[in-house]
Formats: C-alpha cells, sequence, structure tokens
C-alpha cells in the first residue's frame, strides 16, 4: 500500500509541473535591414552593462515577435514551485497521519487478540450499558451483549461463595458481584444439563439483547465456561417481589401505595413487550419471583428464557411450560398462547400484592388450592374483600381504590381469554391509584 501511495504521489508532482509548463523558446535573428553604409549601421537594442539578453518568441500564426524577459520566467518557475511543495508537504502529512493511524490500529488489535478465547468467540456485544463496565476486561464483542471473562466472574462473587446467594432459579442460583467499590450486579449461575437450559439461555440472550426499557430488567454480559453459563444482569438492591411478600418481611416493606406502583410497573413492562415490540414479545413466565425490585421499589420485568415473539400459539407450535399457579387454563389445557396469557399471570401477581398469599397453597399433603379459586367469590362482595386483604396494609387504602383494584384482578383472572382486558387497558386503570411522585396520576390531595 505504501508503494501504491509514492507512485500515486509522484505522478501528482508530474502532473503539477506539466500544468505549469511554458511554450518552448525559439531563438531567431530579427529581419535584415535594408542595406545602409557601415557608418549607418546601429544596434538593434541599445546595449547595457551586465544585462541578460531578452529572449524573442515567434508566435507560430502571425509574423509578431514577442519579447519575453527572463525575469517573468523566473516568477512563473517560482511560483509553480511553491505550489508544487505546498501540494507535495500536504500529500506528505495526510500520509504520515494515515501511517499513524495504521500503526495504533495494527497494535490495539495484536493486543486484543490473544485475550480472546474459545468462548469468546460465541459472544455478542452490549450498546447503552457498556459503559457502566469500563473498569472490566471485555473479551469480545459481537453483536449486541457484551462477553465477560470468567475470572472476573470469580473474583467479584468470592468464588460464587454461598454468602453472596441472593436467589434461586429453575437452572442455578443467582449470585451478587462486586466488580469494585462502586458497581455492583447480579450473576446468574445455570447449569446446562439439558436441551431447555441451553435453550433458554440463548433466548435470553437473543431477547434481552434488542429490549430496552425502564421496567425491563437490563443484561449487562454473559459467559460461557464449559458447560456451565453466566448472566450478568443489573443489580435490584431490594430483591424480588416474591422475596419482599413471602419473605422474612412479609410484606411489611410495601405500604399500599408502593404496591400499586410495583402493579402499574408491570404493567408498563408488559404493555411495552405486547404492543410497542415488533414482533410482540409474550413473557410466558411472568410471576412475582420474576419481578425485581430496585432500590426505591421501582419493579423491573426479568428471566426470559421462556419469551416467545410472534402473536397466537396452537398445541403444537410451543412445548407446554411455566409455573404453577400462574398458567392460564386455556394453555394448561389446549397449549393455546396468547397476549391474554400473560395479562392472567398480571392478574394473579395482583392478588398476590393485594391479599399477601402465595399463589398455590397447600391444605393437605395431598391437596392444593389456588388464590383464585380461593379469593374469586370474596373479590365480588365488597362487604368481604377488606377483610381478605393483606394485614400489613388492611385499613390504610381508600376502599373505593380498593374496589377499583380488586375489579381489575377479577377480569385478569377470567377464565375465558376474550373477557380478559389487555393490558393497555389494564394500565390505564392502574395509573390513577398510584401517587404522581410514584409515577401515576393521583393527587395525593384526592385520597
Amino acid at each position: 500500500m505504501e508503494m501504491n501511495l509514492l507512485l500515486l504521489l509522484l505522478l501528482i508532482i508530474i502532473s503539477i509541473l506539466g500544468l505549469f509548463s511554458f511554450p518552448p523558446i525559439h531563438a531567431s535573428h530579427p529581419p535584415l535591414a535594408h542595406p545602409v553604409l557601415p557608418t549607418q549601421n546601429k544596434p538593434p537594442f541599445p546595449t547595457q552593462v551586465n544585462a541578460i539578453p531578452p529572449v524573442c518568441l515567434i508566435d507560430a500564426g502571425s509574423s509578431e515577435i514577442k519579447v519575453v524577459h527572463h525575469e517573468d520566467l523566473n516568477k512563473k518557475i517560482l511560483v509553480a514551485l511553491i505550489i508544487a511543495s505546498t501540494l507535495l508537504a500536504a500529500i506528505l502529512i495526510s500520509f504520515s497521519c494515515l501511517w499513524i493511524y495504521r500503526f495504533k490500529y495494527s497494535k490495539t488489535s495484536n493486543t486484543e487478540k490473544p485475550q480472546q478465547n474459545q468462548d469468546a468467540s460465541k459472544g455478542l456485544s452490549l450498546g447503552p450499558i457498556l459503559d457502566k463496565f469500563n473498569p472490566l476486561r471485555m473479551t469480545g464483542k459481537k453483536g449486541s451483549v457484551t462477553v465477560i471473562e470468567y475470572e472476573w466472574l470469580v473474583s467479584a462473587t468470592n468464588n460464587f461463595h454461598e454468602d453472596n446467594i441472593i436467589g434461586h432459579g429453575a437452572f442455578g442460583s443467582v449470585y451478587k458481584a462486586c466488580f469494585n467499590d462502586h458497581f455492583l450486579a447480579a450473576v446468574k449461575r445455570i447449569h446446562v444439563s439439558g436441551p431447555d437450559a441451553h435453550r433458554g439461555f440463548e433466548n435470553e440472550i437473543s431477547c434481552l439483547s434488542r429490549i430496552q426499557h425502564q421496567n425491563i430488567v437490563n443484561l449487562l454480559g454473559y459467559c460461557i465456561h464449559g458447560e456451565t453459563r453466566f448472566l450478568v444482569y443489573e443489580m435490584m438492591h431490594n430483591g424480588s417481589l416474591e422475596s419482599q411478600l413471602h419473605g422474612p418481611s412479609h410484606g411489611t416493606s410495601l405500604s399500599w401505595q408502593q404496591r400499586m406502583k410495583v402493579a402499574l410497573d408491570i404493567a408498563r413492562g408488559l404493555e411495552y413487550l405486547h404492543e410497542r415490540c415488533t414482533p410482540p414479545v409474550i413473557h410466558r413466565d411472568l410471576k412475582s419471583s420474576n419481578i425485581l425490585l430496585g432500590s426505591s421499589f421501582n419493579a423491573k420485568l426479568s428471566d426470559f428464557g421462556l419469551a416467545i415473539t410472534g402473536g397466537i400459539h396452537g398445541k403444537n407450535s410451543i412445548k407446554l411450560s411455566g409455573s404453577l399457579g400462574y398458567v392460564a387454563p386455556e394453555y394448561l389445557l389446549d397449549g393455546k398462547l396468547t397476549d391474554k396469557s400473560d395479562v392472567y399471570a398480571f392478574g394473579v401477581v395482583l392478588l398476590e400484592l393485594l391479599i399477601g398469599r402465595k399463589p398455590v397453597e397447600k391444605m393437605s399433603p395431598s391437596q392444593c388450592q389456588s388464590i383464585v379459586t380461593w379469593a374469586m367469590p370474596q373479590l365480588t362482595d365488597r362487604s368481604k374483600l377488606p377483610n381478605i386483604v393483606d394485614p400489613v396494609i388492611r385499613d390504610t387504602m381508600d376502599l373505593k381504590h380498593l374496589y377499583q383494584v380488586a375489579a381489575v384482578a377479577v377480569l385478569c383472572v377470567q377464565p375465558e381469554p376474550s373477557y380478559r382486558p389487555l393490558i393497555t387497558d389494564v394500565l390505564h386503570s392502574l395509573i390513577p391509584l398510584v401517587p404522581i411522585e410514584l409515577g401515576g396520576s393521583l393527587r395525593v390531595t384526592e385520597s
């Protein structure tokens, strides 16, 4: 490439000099004068001491004689040389900048190649969240999710010590990872023991890599190490909704207003998946353990391993899966899956927020009862409804708002999918019940 640039440079210089070439100088003599006496002869031009004789040019189209002084020729040559030198300097500077850029680029590429391993070759890279991982070393980028070195995960989780476990999933545990003093993340460790786990891992990466929303958890990166897979999420400091409602605190940290904010955040996340994504996304595994809470109890949807895209899916198009108590009847019985299946699961979560009970509870070693079956007769009876509300929040809300939330929950868990509202309608029903400072439209004076 350098030789081609040098040849191009020489051609440009030759062309520039050719542009400033001059007409040929013809040596000629003035025409002979009429014969006169020798004493009458005079020189054709007055002689000057130390003067350079001018050059006579004859125009080819006429017999006119033009006198061109050497001073004019020198000026033209000087101008040509100045222009050529300027262009030459500009070309040399450009060539030097190009060479420096290529040198730095090749040096950067050479230093990055040894870091890439077999796992990184399968990696994807991320967009807006990548700046949070500046202190880390990334092994490769391809697509829209960042590949993170396994050694960094080991160091950040203290070799996946059990004290750092913050949750458990269907295929593994979730660990708190401290990458530095100012940045924490959640690392889901997945043991790939079959095609379902492998498919769920790839599906979650594919789904979250193209989804960005304030109520959907951010996937920061992933790692593949042998038969183990790792997903790295943003840290949600208040854990899952399940741990808040059914854990040691039994929901004492969630007031009525905060619970309504959580419901509103979930509805906004689902509305984005159903109405704003192209093609639409059905979460298919919405439940309280997959709803994560931030430091201000802002809720985000997580765990998209079972999510699918498209419209209606029949019994033979997808494998039946989900969590007991949240699965819609038509999906459980006929395998029919639509966005209304997510609406049913949302209704179950809304009942959890309202009543404080688990979606399925054991009545005896051989008998279980769902929250929908138990609560439905009492939800429609205004005299009984206040008695089934979670004792933590009982008598802390306006009864009118309580009736409205109960009505939304009843509609969402209808056995017939066509009777259930769209998630957009649910969203607009909840906005007036949440205070303005929490993202709704309710003014404090109204309550």
